[in-house]
């Protein structure tokens, strides 16, 4: 039987292995999540909020023993890991906290009729498929909002994430929620296709690759089955010439340095007026040559390994092959030496349409910068990708700012900050970034029927 391999990033030494599901494990993990629906549903929507709430409370209770968790599991720094122990703390107390005032019944003017009211019920089982680099926040967008809902979660994230999403369901049943209205699966793909298709799923969610997204969504199209696809990115991060050069250049590459730049919203690509361009440069390198690389469990590094050596190597590839087709490097860009997962920072300029670092999302820290000759060919060039995520402006004519963020071809636009999430506020991209929306309200509306009853007058 295969199994989840966690590998510790830092060491390359393999830390534990989880078996897989068999195929009689497939069928029984269907009945009990369609078991475990009704009376889910059932239950009193402030029962509901008061175990989210006790989810919130031991996620706040454990962050460091959370944060250290998935530093050793994928590598991200602790004081990063901690940081999103926390937040998704925030979004199971946000969704108990405003999650029944959003299933409320609405009244609707009448109409001529006695009554016209809209309910809000949940639809059924769920598959969510989660990705490796935030391991807990990814998983709260999607159970947060479905279960206060009244939905059943089936949840199968990342093969090297198995440690990390076994202690998650621990948390949600100590919490109160049943063991069979939240389970946890170690499942193949085509395991997971399965049970998309089978008529006992009613919807599934994936944050993933664009691979992943085309696989899943095919999937649900053929069986008739609502999605929510959050996909890959290139975001565009746009300096315009009334900002601060220095301030705005090091805030991009810390941006970038995040979670060793494993973010499918980080600002990948920097757009500056050719007039700042070299400064610009100057400073996101010295950023990026003088970041502390190493063990994600020590104090001051700030970059970690990649999540694998495989993903580390990538990483790499696109690099050389950058220079290879004519793009400068300014510092880093090599796998170091030894055990562990760890690449040196890289700054890249001269990018081309005909490279195809130009097109491709590059999934580690690498800044590549761009230079323009004015605003238009900015907008321009941050709409000239098939993504679609987000994006951001910086300048201190906030209105102006504001003007060409509304311009970007992406699903959440930022002025004078860069890929913000919070509860409250929907996550989710347009274009090859995918399709739906997770957190506020707009996430607790993908997975429920919304149902109108209209008595007419006697």
């Amino acid at each position: 039987m295969a199994t989840y391999t966690t590998t510790n990033p830092t060491t390359g030494a393999i830390e534990r292995e989880f078996p897989n599901l068999d195929e009689a494990g497939v069928q029984d993990v269907l009945h009990r999540s369609d078991a475990a629906f009704p009376g889910w549903r059932s239950t009193a929507v402030r029962e509901r909020a008061d175990i989210l709430t006790r989810v919130a409370d031991a996620y706040a209770d454990r962050k460091e023993e959370l944060g250290r968790l998935i530093a050793t599991e994928m590598g991200k720094p602790l004081r990063e890991a901690i940081g999103e122990a926390e937040l998704a703390g925030e979004i199971y107390r946000w969704y108990a906290e405003h999650g029944p005032e959003l299933l409320e019944p609405e009244a609707l003017d009448p109409q001529g009729a006695e009554e016209s009211l809209v309910t809000t019920e949940p639809v059924g089982p769920l598959v969510g498929v989660m990705p490796w680099n935030y391991p807990y926040y990814q998983v709260a967008r999607f159970a947060a909002p479905n279960l206060m809902a009244g939905n059943t979660v089936i949840l199968k994230h990342a093969e090297i994430c198995a440690a990390s999403a076994q202690v998650m369901g621990e948390i949600l049943h100590a919490a109160g929620v049943p063991e069979d209205a939240y389970i946890n699966v170690y499942a193949g793909h085509e395991q997971i296709a399965t049970m998309i298709a089978d008529p006992r799923v009613h919807g599934v969610s994936l944050t993933g690759s664009e691979r992943a997204g085309a696989a899943v969504a095919e999937t649900a199209g053929k069986n008739l089955k609502k999605a929510v696809l959050e996909l890959g990115g290139s975001d565009a991060f746009i300096m315009l010439e009334d900002a601060d050069v220095e301030r705005v250049a090091r805030t991009a590459a810390k941006a970038r340095l995040s979670n060793a730049g494993q973010a499918c919203n980080s600002p990948k690509r920097m757009i500056v007026l050719n007039s700042q361009f070299e400064d610009f440069v100057a400073a996101v390198t010295s950023v990026f040559s003088e970041a502390t690389i190493g063990d994600p469990l020590e104090k001051g590094v700030r970059v970690g390994p990649l999540s694998s050596v495989k993903a580390r190597d990538t990483v790499v590839d696109q690099v050389k092959r950058a220079v290879e087709q004519g793009a400068t490097l300014h510092t880093g860009g090599d796998a170091l030496e030894g055990d562990g997962a760890f690449m040196r920072p890289a700054v890249l300029t001269g990018i081309t349409p005909e490279m195809d670092a130009y097109s491709e999302e590059i999934f580690g820290p690498v800044a590549m910068v761009y230079g323009v000759d004015s605003e238009e060919e900015a907008v321009q060039l941050a709409n000239d990708v098939g993504f679609g995520l987000s994006g951001s402006v910086w300048g201190n004519d906030v209105g102006r700012a504001q003007a060409v963020a509304d311009r970007l071809a992406v699903g959440m636009a930022y002025v004078n900050e860069h890929g913000t999430t919070l509860p409250g506020l929907p996550f989710g991209g347009v274009k090859r970034s995918g399709f739906g929306r997770e957190l506020g309200r707009w996430g607790m509306g993908e997975f429920v029927n919304t149902r109108l009853r209209r008595t007419a007058k006697a």
